[in-house]
């Protein structure tokens, strides 16, 4: 398969394994109606902060749950006012650091490509097995982005390039043609084939009144609605080329150079079955019954999405102008009806939806829409960052645009749902912990349980800070001697006594205690299959469970 080069490629490709993880903390004054004594609310989050951070941040919890991860990132058109902000260690990407991405920069695509690579590989982490991502994106970068998708998630994973027409009317002023359209690239994280039933499968769109409307019953068939279709077929046989006589006893030969799509037996079967219609008078040329209870239920999607269908830019703006009445707070949001499209294809009632690019909170606006519409439970997860600079110190989008738009939804349209505000905190690395800026134990617990399985912890009520207990995977516990103190925590070590009750509650259980030190013989720990694994040295330390 052909691959994509650009500058910084090897020095970024595997840039996101070298992220430390963050915590991620609450921020109480912001969440709003968060728990059920809103209704049924929630687990929806907005976490504000620089989005690799975040997305590394939600891999112990989140590590394949995402059923749709939709997002709309800078299309790097130089206008944006978009700057390069991950710290990679390498010169030539700090020489890139704080400069504005624009029209001039000769690299710009270069830095384009540097900052999505490590964040797609984080977002298909996350993805679940049977889940699919769609990116907004136009001319600037499409092409760019399928050669790089097909690297990361695989060139037989990708899906479909939407169509989206984003503009109802042409720009007559535009120099060569009129842009009026935007691209949404899906890819599957595992597309269904001959070798993989278990990936993911697009839903149905719903059937439409107008679609029906053209099923009628003039004859009473028991059967309900139909519509009638062609009996004959251009494709000659001489088999099938053969004289009807009507119930009038008029004589009916096929149209020349075709033949009936029946043969005779066949025909003459659905004649009994009352599956030809040959009109009121029984005079016409016969047609056959197709009913409305036999056709599919649902439509498979199309390529082209019509503004008509799912909206375009100017309903966006009106979805914020709604909202924010005279305000006008964000630049180029996405319409609710095309998100909500997305997720009904995408997702079933108690799935969990991502977006990491969140702008004016779309996505979960469109989340809250259609679960109240049909009943669902679905989730949302909106990463979104402040956007600060030197000029505008205290600017945040997130907490002033993406929350606000989202709580002004909730509240105009009633909606039975609320969200939790987080915010990145501190890295889990050695160098945090032995300054004694320390994470809470549940998010240690959560993060050594990743790290050393691989997976998220599914029983998160397990974790119990008094006996250390964090979980259990297959025939392997899991222990974290920690506290959030770094006085007491220098003092903390598995001892013979902290051992000596663990392997008495988990007989026959391979154990893996984390702890800043440990006090036991090797041969001991090898007698009653403990392995101990030393914080902070050894924090980024797997064990083989």
């Amino acid at each position: 398969m052909p691959t994509l080069q650009f500058k910084g490629k090897n020095i970024i490709w595997n840039h996101h394994l070298s992220i430390p993880y963050h915590t991620l903390d609450e921020v109480e004054k912001l969440h709003f109606q968060p728990d059920a004594s809103a209704g049924s609310a929630t687990g929806n989050l907005i976490i504000e902060g620089d989005n690799l951070l975040a997305l590394k941040a939600l891999l112990p919890q989140y590590t394949g749950k995402i059923k749709c991860i939709y997002i709309d990132p800078p299309y790097n058109t130089g206008n944006e006012g978009w700057v390069y902000n991950d710290n990679v260690n390498s010169p030539m990407i700090k020489d890139w650091l704080g400069k504005e991405v624009g029209t001039d920069c000769l690299v710009r695509h270069d830095k384009w490509l540097c900052m999505m690579v490590p964040r797609l590989k984080l977002l298909r982490d996350l993805l679940a097995d049977d889940g699919a991502i769609f990116i907004s994106i136009d001319d600037n970068e499409q092409h760019i982005l399928r050669m790089v998708m097909d690297e990361i998630f695989g060139e037989e994973n990708f899906i479909t390039n939407i169509i989206w027409q984003k503009k109802f009317s042409p720009q007559n002023d535009a120099k060569y043609f009129s842009d009026t359209h935007d691209f949404i690239i899906c890819y599957a994280k595992k597309k269904i084939n001959e070798t993989n039933s278990n990936g993911w499968l697009v839903n149905l769109l719903p059937r439409t009144e107008q679609m029906d409307e053209r099923y009628s019953n003039p004859d009473n068939d028991p059967r309900g609605s139909w519509t009638s279709g062609d009996c004959s077929v251009k494709t000659y046989s001489a088999d099938y080329d053969y004289i009807i006589t009507t119930p009038s006893g008029k004589k009916v030969s096929p149209p020349n150079g075709a033949c009936w799509r029946f043969s005779k037996q066949k025909f003459d079967e659905l004649v009994n079955d009352n599956r030809i219609w040959f009109g009121d008078s029984g005079n016409n040329v016969p047609r056959y019954k197709r009913f409305l209870s036999e056709v599919q239920q649902g439509l498979v999607p199309g390529t082209i999405w019509s503004h008509q269908e799912v909206g375009h830019n100017q309903q966006a703006k009106q979805d914020l102008k709604l909202l924010f009445k005279d305000e006008f707070p964000f630049d180029s949001p996405k319409p609710v009806s095309l998100i909500k499209r997305i997720l009904f294809l995408a997702v079933d009632k108690n799935d969990i939806i991502l977006d990491s690019f969140a702008g004016s909170g779309t996505t979960m606006h469109a989340v809250m829409d259609l679960n109240k519409e049909d009943g669902g439970n679905r989730k949302c997860i909106l990463i979104q960052m402040t956007e600060a600079t030197d000029a505008e110190p205290k600017k945040n989008i997130c907490k002033d645009i993406t929350r606000e738009r989202v709580k002004r939804a909730i509240e105009k349209y009633d909606y039975d749902s609320g969200f939790q505000y987080l915010k990145v905190g501190i890295p889990i690395d050695a160098e945090t912990l032995l300054s004694g800026d320390l994470p809470t134990y549940k998010q240690f617990a959560e993060y050594v349980y990743y790290l050393c399985t691989g997976e998220s912890l599914k029983d998160k009520k397990s974790i119990n800070e008094k006996s250390f207990f964090v979980g259990d995977t297959g025939n392997s516990i899991i222990y974290l001697v920690y506290k959030q103190n770094f006085e007491e925590l220098t003092r903390m070590a598995l001892n013979l006594t902290l051992a000596e009750k663990i392997t008495a509650e988990h007989p026959k259980k391979r154990i893996v205690v984390y702890a800043p030190a440990c006090f036991l013989e090797e041969d001991y720990m090898t007698e009653k299959g403990i392995d101990y694994v030393g914080i902070p040295y050894n924090l980024f330390q797997r064990s083989e469970v």
